[in-house]
């Protein structure tokens, strides 16, 4: 039963990444002009960009065929994380970091797909120095990777430790 829960708050873990991006995106369009930019805190603004390449805006400038490369990529990404969230083998911290890696993937791949291009609209910035813009999917993704990594370096052991201690 607990693989079953850990599945289904997987895939919801996703849908509300899809959601949250889709509705937070929408508002932007709707409400901040393209390309302008308001300061909301002094370390961080509200802006409106569209990103035709991927993470770090990579292949923005690429003319145009970077449109479908990335959503065959995101395509291909999130059959294999499905396929990772439903692997009997996999952890409950596996399978959330799966879920959010999939929710930003799938939200970013409808935005290319419905406006040809990623809206970006978060950016932080320390005086002059600003790291690239991102959106609720980004952070989705990024947080799924991050507790991934930090899973393999200190949870996996513990968890094996865990396994060992019970079998004794």
């Amino acid at each position: 039963m607990r693989t079953d829960c850990s599945v289904r708050l997987a895939f919801a873990l996703a849908a509300l990444v899809v959601a949250a991006d889709a509705a937070t995106k929408g508002i932007i369009a709707a409400v901040v002009p393209y390309g302008s930019s308001h300061e909301w805190l002094p370390v961080l603004n509200i802006v409106h960009l569209l990103n035709r390449g991927a993470a770090f805006s990579f292949l923005h400038d690429a003319g145009g065929w970077q449109r479908l490369f990335f959503i065959g990529v995101a395509l291909v990404a999130s059959v294999l994380l499905v396929f990772m969230i439903r692997r009997a083998d996999s952890s409950r911290a596996e399978r959330i970091s799966f879920g959010l890696i999939l929710g930003g993937a799938v939200a970013n791949m409808i935005d290319r797909i419905a406006r040809g291009a990623v809206v970006d609209w978060i950016d932080v910035h320390w005086a002059a120095h600003h790291w690239p813009a991102f959106n609720v999917a980004d952070i989705g993704i990024t947080m799924g990777a991050a507790l991934l990594i930090a899973y393999e370096l200190f949870g996996r052991k513990r968890a094996q430790q865990r396994a060992e201690q019970e079998r004794a």
